[in-house]
C-alpha cells in the first residue's frame, strides 16, 4: 500500500503511526461526515439539554476512528478500537429515559467488549508468532512468502474475522443497530463514519493474513451471507423509515464482509465509501423519505409478473456480460457481477406505479449508467495502490458459488413476496420477517439473563412497582 505519512519515535524500529492511501480516503470520509454532522446537530438538537456534550462526544468518536486509521502499532490500534465503542456508548444514552435506547446501549456495550477481547486475543497471537507489534512488519512478512499459516496465525485470523462480524452488526448480533434509532438521528448517520463499517476496514488492513486463512474466510461467509439475505428481506417489509435504513445497513455490511471473504478487498473499500456517503445522507433526510413513502402508499407499484423474467433476466445478463469481461481480472470471482445482473433485472422489472406511465427507456438508461459506474470505479480502485495484491477466491469455486446461491435466494424470495403479496405463505413469511424472525428477541432474553440491566420506566407506574423488562422486547405473532 502507498504510504503518505509515517511517524517513528526515537528508539523504535518501526513506525508508531502510518497513513496509507486507503486510510487517507476513509479519514477524509470521517472528517467530512463529522463536519456535516456537527452543523446538522446544531439545528437538529436546538433547545435540547446537553447539546454541547453531544457535539463533544461526536468529535470524540471521530478522533477514536482516526486513531484506528493511523495506528501502525497493534496495541495502539486496539486502544483506538476500544475508544470508538466507549465514546459511542454515551451518544447512545443521550435520551436515558428511553428504555429501547438503554437496551440498545447495553447490548452494544456487551458485544463491544466481546469484540475487544477477540481483537486482543488476535493481537497477542500475532505478537507470539512474529515477536513484534508492528502492523506493517507483520503484513510484509505475509506478502514476502507463501508459507502456510501456523496454528496461532490461523486462530488470530479467526478472531479478527469474529471481531469484524461483531462490530458490523451481523445476525444474531444485530439488535442494537435496529434499536439505535431511539438515539438522535445524527448518531445513526455517525455510525457510517467509520463505526459500523470499522469491521470491514479491519479485514482490509489484515488482507494479506486473511487471504491465507480459509477457515476465517468461511466463518465470514457462513455468518455474513445468511445475514445479508435475511436483513435485506426484513428491510423490504419494515414500516418505519429509520428501521428500514438500519436493516439496510446490516445487509450492506454483510455484503461488504462477503466481498472481503472472497478476496475482493478493493471492491469492499469502494463499497464502504459509497455506502457511508449514501446512508449518512439517507438518515439525515429521513423526514423526506417519510413523505416519499406516504406518496408511494397512495400510488402503489404495479404487480409483477412471472412472464417478465423471460425478458428481464436475459437483457440484464446481456448488459453486464461485456463490462464483466473487460473489467474482471483473470480467475476473479464472478459473484459481484452476478449480483449486479440481478440488481439490473430488478430495476428493469420495477414499475413506477399504477397511476403513472411506465417509461421503460428511463429504467434502461439508468441501468446502463449504473453498470458503467460500477465497472469504472471497480477498475479505478483495483488500479490504484490501495490494497496489497492478494489472491482472490477461485472463479466458480465453492466460495464463489456459495455467494451466488445466497444472492439468488435473496432475489427469488423478494420477487415471490412481491408477486404474491396476499398468498397465505407470503403473509406468514412477511409477519415473521417484520418481527425480525424473533432472533433479537431470543438474543435479548439471553443477554438480560446473563447480564441484567435496569431499564427506565417508559410510563408512570405506582410506587414500589418495577416495569417488567421482558415486555420491552417480546414480539407478538398476531
Amino acid at each position: 500500500m502507498f504510504e503518505l505519512f509515517t511517524l517513528t519515535l526515537p528508539g523504535m524500529s518501526s513506525p508508531l503511526l502510518r497513513l496509507t492511501l486507503p486510510g487517507a480516503l476513509i479519514l477524509l470520509l470521517v472528517v467530512g461526515l463529522g463536519s456535516v454532522l456537527l452543523r446538522y446537530t446544531r439545528r437538529y438538537l436546538a433547545g435540547e439539554a446537553g447539546v454541547a456534550r453531544f457535539r463533544l462526544q461526536l468529535v470524540g468518536v471521530c478522533l477514536a476512528v482516526a486513531l484506528v486509521l493511523l495506528s501502525d502499532h497493534l496495541l495502539l490500534l486496539l486502544a483506538g478500537w476500544i475508544l470508538v465503542s466507549a465514546t459511542l456508548h454515551r451518544l447512545l444514552l443521550f435520551y436515558p429515559d428511553r428504555p429501547q435506547a438503554v437496551l440498545a446501549a447495553h447490548k452494544k456495550f456487551l458485544l463491544a467488549r466481546f469484540s475487544d477481547l477477540a481483537l486482543l486475543g488476535a493481537v497477542l497471537l500475532l505478537w507470539q508468532a512474529h515477536g513484534s507489534f508492528s502492523l506493517s512488519q507483520i503484513l510484509s512478512a505475509y506478502a514476502a512468502n507463501d508459507l502456510p499459516l501456523s496454528a496461532a496465525e490461523q486462530w488470530a485470523a479467526l478472531l479478527i474475522a469474529l471481531t469484524a462480524l461483531l462490530r458490523s452488526a451481523q445476525m444474531p448480533f444485530h439488535g442494537w443497530l435496529i434499536q439505535v434509532v431511539e438515539a438522535p438521528t445524527p448518531v445513526s448517520a455517525l455510525l457510517h463514519a467509520g463505526v459500523i463499517n470499522l469491521g470491514g476496514l479491519l479485514l482490509i488492513l489484515f488482507a494479506p493474513l486473511l487471504a491465507k486463512a480459509f477457515a476465517a474466510q468461511w466463518l465470514i461467509l457462513l455468518i455474513a451471507g445468511p445475514s445479508l439475505v435475511l436483513a435485506a428481506l426484513i428491510m423490504s417489509v419494515s414500516a418505519s423509515v429509520k428501521v428500514r435504513l438500519a436493516w439496510s445497513t446490516s445487509a450492506q455490511m454483510g455484503l461488504m464482509l462477503v466481498e472481503c471473504a472472497l478476496g475482493l478487498y478493493e471492491l469492499a473499500l469502494l463499497h464502504m465509501l459509497a455506502h457511508s456517503l449514501y446512508k449518512a445522507h439517507a438518515f439525515l433526510s429521513a423526514g423526506e423519505q417519510v413523505r416519499e413513502q406516504t406518496l408511494q402508499g397512495l400510488a402503489p407499484a404495479a404487480r409483477g409478473r412471472f412472464v417478465d423474467l423471460a425478458w428481464a433476466l436475459p437483457l440484464a445478463a446481456a448488459l453486464v456480460v461485456a463490462p464483466a469481461w473487460l473489467f474482471t481480472r483473470g480467475g476473479e470471482p464472478l459473484a459481484p457481477w452476478f449480483w449486479l445482473s440481478l440488481a439490473v433485472a430488478g430495476l428493469l422489472l420495477e414499475r413506477r406505479s399504477r397511476m403513472f406511465s411506465d417509461v421503460f427507456m428511463d429504467r434502461l438508461s439508468t441501468a446502463v449508467v449504473m453498470i458503467g459506474a460500477f465497472a469504472l470505479l471497480k477498475w479505478l480502485f483495483e488500479t490504484l495502490p490501495l490494497v496489497p495484491a492478494v489472491e482472490a477466491a477461485a472463479r466458480f469455486g465453492l466460495q464463489d458459488l456459495f455467494v451466488m446461491a445466497a444472492i439468488l435466494t435473496l432475489f427469488s424470495a423478494a420477487f415471490l413476496l412481491r408477486l404474491y403479496p396476499r398468498n397465505a405463505i407470503s403473509l406468514a413469511a412477511a409477519r415473521k420477517l417484520y418481527a425480525g424472525l424473533y432472533i433479537d428477541a431470543h438474543f435479548t432474553r439471553l443477554t438480560l439473563a446473563l447480564w441484567p440491566v435496569r431499564l427506565p420506566r417508559s410510563r408512570p407506574v405506582s410506587a414500589g412497582r418495577s416495569e417488567p423488562v421482558i415486555g420491552l422486547f417480546e414480539e407478538k405473532a398476531s
